[in-house]
Formats: C-alpha cells, structure tokens, sequence
C-alpha cells in the first residue's frame, strides 16, 4: 500500500523541490492537483506531461493520479444551465483524464465541490442528472486510457451534491462502468457519516465500488493531528486485501505544509509498519 502526499500541500515548491522533499520524508508518490503545474492545465502536452512524470520518478516517486481537478481554468461548472459551460469543463476533464495516464496515474479524485453546486432555481434532480451524464463521459474517456474516474462524497458544507457514500455508490451503480468508482475522504466521512471510516471500509470496499483513499482528519489536519483514529482505518484496509494507494490531503497546514507532511508521512509509515502493510 502506498502512501501518496497531494502535492498542493508543498505547493510553494517547484515541482522539483516538491518530489525532493516528500521522497526524503517517505512518501512514495504525489497525488498531484493539476492547478499546481499550471494555470491552463487542460493545455499541457504530451512532451510537458512526459517531462512532468521524468521530474516525479528522478526522485523515486510515483504519480499516483490527479485530484482537485476543475480549479483551472475559472469558470468550469458540470451542473451549470448553460450547455456550453458543461461542454468546456467536459472537455477539460477528458484532458486531465489523458494527462493521470500520461504521468503514470491511475486515479482521478473528482471532488471539486464548486464545479458542482446546483445552480440558483435549479432542482437537485436537474443538477444531478447533469452530473451523472458528465461522469458517464468521463468513464469512457477512462475507459480509452486505462484509468478509474472516481466520484468524491464531500460534507454539505462544501457542495449539495453526492455527500455520502451511499449517495455516491448510487451514482456509480446508475453508471455501470468499471472504470467509474467512488472513494473516501476520511475528513468528510467524519463529517458527514454516521459510521465510522473503519465500518464504511468493512461495508462498502467489498462491493468493488471503492477506488481511493484520501488520508485526513475531520478538522481537516493531517492523519493523527486530532481526534481520529488510523490504526483501525488501515487494519480495515488490511483486512480486504486493500493495495491502492492512500493519499495524504490535509487542508490546514499546521505548522506548515512541509511540518504536516513530515508528521504524517512518518505517522503512517509508523502504523504501516506496525500492521504490515
């Protein structure tokens, strides 16, 4: 199981800096927001990519995938009235889906709670209905390069829409493609759910309908910097045989984006180890 550090948490780096230090504190690969190699990210090309994926694996990292996909550019939105928004950012997402191939990924986190929002006078169900044809594209396109596209449930805080995983697992079974999954934020499950991570790894990983693992506390702190608890987030993990990656994506960076990712890395590593994993 590997443990992946998204990069915006070292996003005052350059790249080169970025990979140098989480490959000295024991991450082995990035998790990379592509708003962090460029303002046009849906402009980068075959070469870029390849010199991109070159900088990551000189350091002995790995990219794992892509998440916080439709920061760049502005204006995105999949549930947006307008049909020629929904094309652009429809576009931009089967960029991005070629670019997680070309850096060596294997997932897209689709969280984006902005891009997602249900427009003033809209209906849920109009919204949604919007939603889930993008993703069906979006699976195709995953489909072509041999990736998973993943659906994130996020708190009500940040997005009405697909906010729990029962929600999002509903969306992926109307899909029914295997290259379309969900994942779970372990901050917004703390959020959001009622059970705890543990249960919803034992509950939902055997379905298949799980992809990823984003590592993080519902403060929204690195893993072990409050009150929940990883040892038995991994065990559960562990127990169904999990071999993706988990990835380290705190929000608050305290002390620091390079405190945090030092303490969680050796964190994890710590109970890796210990669970031998």
């Amino acid at each position: 199981m590997r443990i992946a550090l998204c990069n915006e948490v070292l996003g005052g780096m350059p790249l080169e800096q970025q990979c140098e230090y989480a490959a000295s504190v024991g991450y082995d690969g990035l998790e990379i927001a592509p708003f962090t190699l460029s303002d046009a990210p849906e402009k980068i090309s075959t070469a870029e990519a390849a010199r991109i994926r070159r900088v990551v694996e000189a350091s002995g990292l790995v990219v794992t995938g892509l998440h916080w996909l439709l920061v760049k550019p502005d204006g995105l939105s999949l549930t947006d009235p307008d049909a020629s928004v929904r094309k652009r950012t429809l576009d931009v997402m089967i960029h991005l889906i070629g670019l997680c191939a070309e850096l060596g990924g294997s997932v897209l986190v689709h969280g984006s709670p902005k891009q997602r929002q249900i427009a003033p006078g809209e209906t849920h169900a109009a919204a949604l209905a919007r939603l889930q044809d993008a993703l069906a594209q979006a699976a195709l396109a995953a489909a072509r390069v041999g990736v998973t596209y993943c659906i994130e449930p996020l708190s009500q805080r940040e997005t009405s829409l697909v906010n729990t995983i029962a929600e999002a697992a509903e969306l992926v079974r109307s899909i029914d493609h295997p290259n379309f999954r969900t994942m779970i934020d372990c901050s917004a499950a703390g959020q959001t759910e009622a059970a705890p991570v543990p249960a919803l790894i034992d509950r939902w990983l055997p379905t298949g309908l799980i992809a990823h693992l984003q590592v993080n506390d519902p403060n929204r702190r690195g893993p072990g910097q409050g009150e929940m608890k990883f040892a038995p987030i991994l065990a559960a993990l562990k127990r169904h045989n999990y071999t993706g990656s988990i990835a380290v994506e705190p929000f608050d960076y305290s002390p620091d984006g390079q405190g945090v990712a030092a303490f969680s890395s050796g964190y994890l590593r710590g109970l890796r180890e210990a669970l031998s994993l």
